[in-house]
């Protein structure tokens, strides 16, 4: 979880409710202190708030990374990212890729030229063009997969933001997208589902 915390603010209620949703699911926590370009920014303040609330960073003694960056100027973005990749070295977090891909939706709107659009972050598995895929009661087939720049790729990878075309009517965020082999399977559990709905 990377928990934003701003300098200026200190920590909010949702912030709170943010940090007791990672201990409970008992997941690693990296912080990022935004806004430091402001001049009523106090990381210290910050710190101590979080110390009180048993989150210890560590240029205090503690085992949670800390990185201070100011989504506005860039600064210590590069940072954040090297704590992020040093975490997922440490838990050796690896993505599946041998195996049929699941994905999440990760929002999703209705274009003029493209027609239902969704983007996607694949979770395991890679998607290709053609793929045959069930999202929530509609399955289709995978019509164009487009990158972060909008440029057709022929797939997309573990961790690859992508935006999916084929669907038939717009999906909703947060719907888990599955491909399978053949199409008469992905269509009699899209079948089920619309049945159940």
């Amino acid at each position: 979880v990377i928990l934003i915390v701003a300098a200026d603010d200190g920590l909010m209620p949702q912030t709170i409710e943010a940090i007791d949703h990672a201990k409970a699911a008992s997941v690693p926590i990296i912080i990022a202190i935004n806004k430091i370009d402001k001049p009523s920014a106090d990381i210290d303040k910050i710190k101590n708030q979080l110390s009180d609330k048993n989150i210890l960073v560590e240029d205090w003694g503690g085992k949670v990374q800390c990185a201070a960056i100011s989504a506005k100027t860039g600064d210590g973005i590069e940072d954040l990212m090297d704590k992020i990749l040093l975490e997922a070295d440490v838990l050796d977090l690896k993505a599946m890729q041998e195996c049929l891909c699941k994905g999440i939706v990760i929002e999703s709107r209705l274009d003029k030229g493209l027609g239902p659009v969704a983007t996607v972050l694949v979770e395991q598995g890679i998607m290709n063009k053609s793929d045959i895929f069930v999202c929530g009661s509609q399955y289709s087939k995978v019509r164009d997969l487009l990158n972060d720049t909008g440029e057709s790729v022929e797939n997309a990878y573990p961790s690859d933001p992508v935006q999916v075309l084929g669907f038939k009517k717009v999906p909703i965020a947060g719907e888990k997208i599955n491909i399978y082999k053949d199409e008469r399977g992905a269509k009699k559990i899209a079948d089920d589902r619309s049945r159940l709905e």
